[in-house]
């Protein structure tokens, strides 16, 4: 497993395909970031550690994080630490899949993050 490259699993393309839809947001990378950035706003463990990733929705890792990679991997490393994990390469691409994952679920569970206005929302809140 690397940062190389950035891959879905199939059910959450399904619900990115949804969130595309009814956002208006086109871009999966876009999606991708509000869903991580939402997962790591939560200070729990995600509960699911493995996750297969079987669609056909990848993008390079500067493809996800536009210009900003060195702030994303920060806070991947950052997140490692704080889960009690060393920030190594396989964790750090291991925290990734595991915190996108439990992002889209978050976008995609509620219906308040079915608009712009709601996703802000769901990150700018206390």
């Amino acid at each position: 497993m690397s940062l190389e490259n950035v891959r879905l699993s199939q059910s959450a393309k399904d619900r990115l395909v949804w969130l595309k839809r009814t956002t208006g947001i086109t871009q999966w990378n876009v999606l991708c970031r509000w869903a991580l950035a939402l997962s790591l706003k939560d200070p729990s463990t995600p509960l699911v550690k493995e996750i297969v990733t079987d669609s056909n929705v990848e993008m390079s890792w500067r493809t996800f994080t536009g210009q900003h990679g060195d702030i994303y991997l920060a806070l991947l490393k950052q997140r490692c630490l704080a889960d009690g994990e060393e920030p190594t390469e396989e964790n750090v691409a291991k925290a990734l899949v595991v915190h996108l994952h439990r992002g889209v679920g978050y976008l995609g569970g509620h219906k308040g993050m079915a608009t712009v206005e709601g996703l802000v929302g769901s990150l700018v809140k206390q």
